[in-house]
């Protein structure tokens, strides 16, 4: 029995069928990337705290105790990098997914320039 194309009367083919095995493949290796460059992120956040204030970094910045300056620039540190080790992430992986497929990720539109 063909599966029909969603909103459609048509058989789907099996080129819309690799499509979509394609997008399921490229979201968990996006998924994946982006939870160890996080991970990594992390890693190297907390580390570069203690060298550059010789301790440990907030766990938890909402406590009364930790002061505003340590909390607001934890915070802002913490943000960055996570933000950036993903997008470092997420372009390797595109980059990757492009050399080897030849076409860019699914759901990857051309930059607007």
């Amino acid at each position: 029995m063909a599966r029909r194309k969603k909103g459609s009367d048509e058989p789907s083919t099996e080129a819309d069928q690799g499509k979509d095995a394609g997008k399921v493949g490229y979201k968990i290796f996006a998924s994946v990337g982006a939870a160890v460059g996080t991970t990594v992120a992390r890693k190297v956040l907390n580390a570069g705290w203690r060298t550059a204030t010789g301790k440990e970094p907030p766990s938890n910045p909402e406590h009364p105790d930790v002061q505003w300056g340590e909390a607001i620039s934890w915070v802002m540190a913490s943000a960055a990098v996570v933000a950036a080790a993903k997008l470092i992430a997420q372009r390797r992986i595109a980059s990757t997914w492009q050399r080897a497929s030849g076409t860019l990720p699914p759901g990857l539109d051309e930059p607007d320039r």
